[in-house]
């Protein structure tokens, strides 16, 4: 391809004359790629934000892995040896021991409860927590540091609290669901005990701020009856890479052998993440499918030039110029077009995409998305892979037009009213 070929198609994708329809249609192919790639960005992208945002929301409550232990109940003994294998493991960056039950909340001298997820965490300062919730509670970000009153600290999700009306420095009667006694009578009343609130807090996901609640792991122990054995629920494990959860969980599952277990997080939130990988595909899909309309633009333009230009044509091959020549001109022409829509479209989307994420220009319900705005996010292997299939469509809408031209005999070309 020489300057000749690109001065042609420059030529060609303007009017021609006293028709300017074809100068019309080439703006209106353009459009379409750039609509069809700006709509593909920014989708891309939101899908991509809104599964980035809810990995870190759900990731900061919850451990990368867990090890726990098989039996009739939640409950792990010998967790100090299987403590020390864990942080063994490679990729193993913090383990603690946890406890996790189910409670109902009752505010002293209200008749309305509420059930919740109680974990008691451990406050050794000597061990790197598992989670950031946890880190956050060590560092003193979070209060769980014994009351003036006595009691025990507890600390509710904003949105626990909230549904309860209680506010620091409240006590409520926790009752464990888990340790049931048998009174005089021979019915089965739970374990209680007293807690003050110390602090709340958000994590933005509204399923864990309206459901979690979070204490000492030796005040849980109590309240389970778990202080004499000193067992836990189980070890929290947080590795170099959330991505390397089922790797290190497989070695760790390997060291301890039966009859302990792991469950990642990846395999605990599968079902959630694999709907919004789908949901990403096809949302792609389907609009990818402007692009394509775009393409058939680029074909119905590239027509109508070969019918427009058909003298034309035949001239230009009569004074030299090759198949092969006509060939490039044509897709040049539709190349331009592609190449453009592209860019424009994929500029177009990344302002917009920028725009969204600053100003957080589209609020959602946070209790039903997870998320109270469209989160966005750029992957540069996202926006490749949009440009380079919408180049290479444009280049494929103008195989046949341009074949076409490049097949048209000097002598019929020139003889064409």
């Amino acid at each position: 391809m020489n300057n000749l070929h690109w001065f042609v198609a420059r030529h060609y994708l303007g009017s021609s004359g006293k028709k300017g329809l074809l100068s019309l249609i080439t703006w209106i192919a353009l459009g379409g790629v750039t609509v069809g790639v700006t709509a593909l960005v920014v989708v891309i992208a939101v899908m991509t934000g809104m599964q980035e945002d809810l990995r870190g929301k759900i990731l900061e409550s919850t451990p990368h892995v867990m090890v726990l232990e098989y039996g009739s109940s939640l409950r792990m003994g010998r967790w100090e040896w299987a403590l020390e294998e864990v942080q063994k493991v490679e990729g193993v960056v913090g383990a603690a021991p946890f406890v996790l039950s189910q409670v109902v909340l009752r505010q002293a001298g209200e008749e309305y409860v509420q059930p919740a997820s109680l974990y008691g965490v451990s406050l050794d300062t000597t061990r790197a927590s598992p989670t950031a919730m946890e880190r956050q509670i060590i560092e003193g970000a979070l209060d769980l540091a014994p009351p003036p009153s006595g009691l025990t600290p507890l600390l509710l999700g904003r949105g626990l609290a909230d549904r309860m009306q209680v506010f620091v420095g409240d006590t409520l009667v926790v009752l464990a669901l888990e340790n049931l006694r048998r009174d005089v009578f021979g019915g089965m009343t739970p374990a209680m005990r007293q807690f003050e609130v110390t602090g709340t807090f958000t994590t933005g996901m509204y399923q864990y701020d309206t459901n979690n609640a979070y204490t000492t792991l030796e005040a849980a122990q109590d309240l389970l009856d778990l202080t004499v054995s000193g067992n836990v629920s189980g070890i929290g494990v947080r590795t170099v890479d959330p991505e390397l959860a089922t790797r290190v969980g497989d070695a760790i599952r390997e060291r301890l052998g039966v009859p302990y277990y792991v469950e990642s997080w990846i395999t605990t939130n599968r079902a959630l993440f694999s709907a919004l990988k789908l949901e990403k595909l096809a949302m792609g899909v389907i609009l990818f499918l402007i692009v394509l309309v775009a393409a058939f633009n680029i074909v119905s333009t590239l027509v109508m030039v070969v019918s427009d230009r058909t003298r034309e044509i035949g001239i230009l091959k009569a004074m030299g110029m090759t198949r092969g020549g006509i060939l490039s001109v044509f897709v040049l022409q539709g190349a331009w077009i592609g190449v453009a829509g592209t860019a424009m479209g994929t500029g177009l989307g990344v302002v917009l995409c920028i725009l969204l994420d600053r100003y957080e220009l589209v609020p959602i319900p946070p209790d039903v998305y997870f998320v109270d705005h469209l989160p966005v996010s750029l992957r540069a292997a996202d926006l490749a892979t949009i440009v380079g299939a919408s180049v290479l469509v444009a280049f494929v809408a103008t195989v046949y037009p341009a074949y076409q031209a490049a097949r048209l005999e000097p002598v019929d070309a020139i003889r064409h009213d």
